[in-house]
């Protein structure tokens, strides 16, 4: 039988259209069910960052532990309760009852770090977060945020992240416990807050160039929405972590009552522009030895690319945080008040030999002498927790052999937030399981 061509060239085609469609199929279907899975997967991601990040309550209410839970009941065989530190050489207890304020991005890691050693070395009885490393922070303290919590239950130290709410704390500790935190200069402050947390303020991602930081200074208002998903890291943070309104009218009579009712509340309020001086009038202050108070810069960030704030956009900077520059005038002019109270020649030795011991631990405890790049640290648990997206924040090296004298202070010393917590028993499985999916992820 013969073909036509037109009838051969259906044949010869034909074939070509049958083998076409399978393949664009597998690829739709493919690329369909990536989306679905992404999608399911970014909602998944979504809802655990909503819990591991709680919404910011501007209200007590909700986080108020119920009316008529019983407070501390501190036992009265604890030295805490008989002997308070009096300062005078050979004359005072210990003070092992201390509640730490933490504050955002002012060395309070390393200030963590000294009372955890202190907790550990003592066998202490902390007040830990329970599911992550701090108390539902930005939400409002709770006595029933603490890990294994019962009403009445007495704590010795208090030191993770929260937003401070004086009555639930002081129902976690003895009557006459040791109440500390630490403050920095606003504007550097707020420059290392806009850097490691603007990633997750959402307003800064409107913002573009290379220095970020400086276009937003020029016109803060612009940018800045209060009411904004994580918008309190970058307005009066100092003002917001003790707990109070971080948008008051700078006018308001409020400002200066809550900055006298932070003196009331504190013993001591360090600053981190001079830890050294704080370190000594702390250990002074808790009867403490120097052993106790040792310790290596912590959760500190890599150089930036970008200057720092030049002195307009200092300025500016201040401006923009002014509750917090009134608050950091007021106790920059009381610190120096106790420094004086305490001695300055007397300081000045004290802190001589804080800096001499530091100096001995560091060529001790540390390989190479200093702090490295996170890509050039050895050992995974001397891995330093990092902003989303970056890794700013430097570690350290363990040097490989340490004598036994050494050896446990030396890791101690060197171990960040996060591992020293798990090795203290705290129950992180939030803080870990978001570390798994920043890791896998890259961010």
């Amino acid at each position: 039988m013969w073909l036509s061509q037109g009838e051969k060239r259906g044949i010869q085609t034909r074939p070509e259209v049958s083998e076409m469609p399978l393949p664009q199929k597998k690829r739709w279907e493919s690329m369909a069910k990536g989306l679905v899975l992404g999608a399911l997967f970014t909602s998944f991601l979504l809802l655990l960052y909503s819990y591991a990040v709680p919404p910011l309550h501007t209200g007590l209410a909700s986080t108020r532990t119920p009316e008529g839970a019983a407070p501390c009941s501190p036992a009265l065989s604890e030295p805490e309760a008989l002997t308070p530190a009096n300062g005078s050489a050979g004359g005072c207890q210990p003070r092992r009852d201390i509640v730490f304020m933490k504050t955002h991005k002012t060395a309070s890691s390393t200030l963590l770090n000294i009372l955890f050693r202190f907790g550990q070395k003592h066998g202490l009885k902390f007040a830990f977060p329970n599911g992550r490393n701090d108390f539902d922070y930005p939400a409002f303290f709770a006595r029933s945020l603490v890990q294994d919590y019962r009403p009445g239950a007495c704590f010795n130290i208090i030191c993770n992240h929260m937003r401070f709410h004086y009555d639930e704390v002081r129902g976690l500790v003895p009557p006459n416990a040791t109440f500390i935190t630490v403050l920095r200069d606003p504007a550097r402050l707020f420059e290392s807050s806009f850097h490691y947390f603007g990633s997750v303020v959402p307003f800064t991602w409107k913002l573009s160039g290379r220095d970020k930081l400086a276009k937003f200074l020029q016109d803060p208002d612009r940018y800045y929405d209060p009411h904004g998903y994580n918008a309190h890291y970058l307005h009066n943070l100092l003002f917001f972590d003790l707990g109070y309104d971080s948008d008051l009218d700078p006018g308001s009579p409020q400002v200066q009552e809550h900055i006298l009712e932070v003196e009331r509340r504190f013993h001591l309020v360090l600053l981190q522009e001079y830890f050294d001086e704080s370190l000594v009038l702390l250990k002074d202050l808790l009867c403490w030895e120097l052993e106790d108070v040792l310790y290596f810069k912590l959760n500190a960030r890599r150089a930036s690319a970008v200057p720092r704030l030049s002195g307009e956009l200092y300025r500016r900077a201040t401006a923009w945080n002014v509750l917090d520059a009134r608050l950091y005038r007021h106790f920059n002019a009381s610190f120096w008040r106790k420094v004086e109270a305490f001695g300055r020649e007397r300081m000045a030795r004290e802190v001589a030999a804080l800096r001499r011991a530091n100096e001995r631990m560091r060529r001790i405890c540390i390989d190479g002498g200093h702090a490295v790049d996170a890509a050039a640290i050895q050992d995974s648990a001397m891995q330093p927790w990092q902003p989303l997206g970056t890794k700013s924040i430097l570690g350290y090296n363990l040097k490989k052999s340490i004598g036994r004298r050494h050896a446990q202070l030396c890791r101690r010393m060197l171990t960040p937030e996060i591992q020293y917590l798990m090795d203290l028993g705290v129950n992180l499985w939030v803080t870990k399981l978001w570390k798994l999916i920043r890791d896998f992820l890259q961010w």
